[in-house]
């Protein structure tokens, strides 16, 4: 499978979904860009504060509402385990699954036992499992401080396009509650996150990805 650089574009149904397991906010409360503080300016000390809390929570699992670029709705559980790693368990009846190891992630259809691979590195999701959250004037997009919410969007136009992440935390706890992938067609997907804990320990299965049955792969041909 090529590493093409239209990963988060929404081209085909398969990558329509990940975009969706990858995304933040409902569709309806989406913010734009220009909505946000100059991504020039500092962040601010809120931010900061969100920033290096949320840096702390190096694992995280919960249950998630996706809102896709159309309005399609799906659910599921997910795995984080920063830095690098994460797992999206769909609901049936959907077959997908979403695994990122640390180098790539798979998107795999247990259906119709496929996978397809993209390096980690070339996605947006990258900056929300990093780490650290980098808030540098040359990573942040913006950032919206309400009294209910504080947003922060982040991206890399040498890396990304005009694809970002944005992210949205709680002012109080600092705890996340959603996140939003935007591709370079402007394309929105928002994941709600709920119940979720932190600070567990996970085996290493979960974020296993099944190279040997993905094609192109040194060890599908071992």
């Amino acid at each position: 499978m090529s590493h093409s650089d239209t990963f988060l574009s929404g081209l085909t149904v398969t990558r329509r979904d990940l975009l969706g397991a990858f995304a933040v906010a409902a569709v309806a409360s989406a913010i734009p860009l220009g909505a946000y503080a100059q991504a020039a300016a500092p962040a601010s000390g809120t931010a900061q504060a969100i920033a290096d809390h949320f840096s702390g929570v190096t694992t995280m699992q919960g249950e998630f509402v996706q809102f896709g670029p159309r309005g399609e709705q799906t659910g599921g559980k997910f795995f984080i385990q920063r830095p690098g790693k994460l797992r999206f368990n769909y609901d049936d009846p959907s077959p997908m699954r979403v695994i990122a190891d640390g180098k790539n992630v798979a998107i795999g259809n247990t259906k119709l036992k496929t996978w397809d691979l993209y390096p980690l590195s070339k996605t947006p999701l990258s900056l929300l499992l990093a780490q650290r959250i980098d808030l540098s004037a040359g990573m942040v997009k913006g950032v919206k401080e309400e009294s209910d919410l504080t947003t922060i969007a982040l991206g890399n136009n040498t890396v990304f396009g005009n694809s970002t992440i944005t992210m949205m935390f709680d002012p109080k706890t600092y705890d996340l509650r959603q996140w939003t992938i935007t591709d370079n067609q402007g394309k929105d997907t928002s994941v709600m996150i709920f119940n979720v804990k932190t600070g567990m320990q996970f085996d290493d299965r979960v974020f296993r990805v099944p190279y040997e049955s993905i094609p192109g792969t040194p060890q599908s041909r071992d």
